[in-house]
């Protein structure tokens, strides 16, 4: 409990909030990466407390939510193959594909369950020989060291039943896609940082350096987004684009060499289609070619599955920073976590089921922040 304590400390985050306002001269747009640093914004209020002019944009980073729409038709599509037992973190059961999910293909037969790590997986793998298990690997950098891990141990223990769905993507690629993109308002980034305790950040300063934005590598708890926010708004007013770390007690500028080591051996660079946004080239792993033989999507061959997005879902636009959730027409109507449209609405770390969880029913003109710029 001591770093939720200290950490949420409520005497320490009105310090915060005064010097925020204190060193805020114009205003600023600053896009939080993860998922879990939106949730933690919205849930304490946080965007709301800061001066008018700092907005906050919730960024692409919800690992569910980003995966393509054609993935969850490929894994339903695996899932239901008869002697398949289909594993999955929890999360994914619920995000719609383009007819279904696979909470159905389960309720129709389909022997889908639910893990919390690829061990699990491999643990099922061992006890049903005769049977074929397939793990949905989803994820940033944050979890696929799991992943690879999992498959170089199938490797060595000859787990011919053991296979694995890969959906990963990369963060860097996608902070520099939306620095790219002609529709971009984001001036500086809180980055992930789990991601970073993988990676490390030494990623970081040529995106920072060539786009003039400053990069925060930014925790989750309230007192650490507050404080990579003063960091940003510092860096930004003194015309400044650095890298800070302000999450120094978990991450370094090296990372974790032996989880990167691990990546390095089982996977490779490869483009990736992110759900709502489409291709991004280099922005994901996928098994390299000596493993083929545990890539569920060769196995199964589910390869050619192509689906378009719903043109009623605007989550795309949402992962984006294009919009705020509240701003979609279907928000709290057709779209809701009982019956959701898109996979923010679905996730845990999803930026539109984070402001219907937290009752954020209001369009966000209608807020009346409490500091003011001066």
């Amino acid at each position: 409990m001591k770093y939720l304590n200290e950490f949420r400390d409520g005497e320490t985050a009105q310090k915060l909030f005064r010097e925020i306002a204190r060193i805020t001269t114009k205003p600023w747009a600053l896009m939080e990466v993860c998922g879990g640093q939106t949730h933690s914004i919205i849930r304490n209020g946080i965007d709301q407390l800061l001066p008018l002019g700092i907005e906050l944009i919730h960024g692409p980073g919800c690992p569910v939510c980003v995966t393509p729409l054609e993935m969850i038709d490929k894994a339903m599509a695996v899932a239901a193959k008869p002697g398949v037992i289909f594993c999955s973190f929890g999360d994914m059961l619920r995000v719609p594909g383009s007819q279904s999910d696979l909470f159905r293909v389960k309720s129709e037969g389909g022997d889908v369950r639910i893990v919390y790590s690829p061990l699990d997986a491999l643990k099922i793998a061992r006890e049903n020989p005769d049977r074929d298990v397939v793990f949905f690997g989803i994820g940033f950098e944050t979890t696929a060291p799991a992943n690879a891990m999992a498959v170089n141990l199938a490797v060595k223990e000859r787990l011919k039943n053991f296979s694995v769905l890969i959906s990963h993507v990369l963060v860097p690629p996608a902070m520099e896609a939306i620095m790219s993109s002609p529709i971009n308002r984001v001036q500086g980034f809180l980055a992930a940082g789990h991601v970073c305790s993988v990676m490390g950040y030494w990623q970081y300063p040529v995106l920072a350096e060539r786009f003039k934005v400053p990069v925060v590598i930014t925790g989750f708890e309230p007192l650490d987004v507050l404080e990579g926010i003063r960091r940003a708004v510092i860096q930004l007013e003194a015309g400044r684009h650095e890298v800070e770390n302000a999450y120094g007690r978990v991450v370094n500028f090296a990372g974790n060499k032996p989880a990167q080591e691990m990546l390095e051996r089982v996977f490779e660079v490869t483009d990736r289609v992110w759900r709502g946004i489409g291709m991004i080239p280099k922005s994901g792993w996928r098994l390299r070619r000596e493993y083929r033989d545990f890539d569920a999507e060769y196995k199964f061959e589910v390869r050619d599955i192509v689906t378009q997005e719903s043109s009623l879902c605007r989550a795309g636009e949402v992962l984006q920073g294009a919009i705020k959730p509240t701003e979609c027409s279907a928000f709290g109507a057709t779209c809701t976590p009982r019956s959701p449209l898109g996979a923010t609405m679905v996730s845990s770390e999803g930026a539109c089921a984070a402001y219907f969880n937290y009752g954020r029913f209001v369009k966000v003109e209608d807020l009346a922040p409490a500091c003011p710029v001066k």
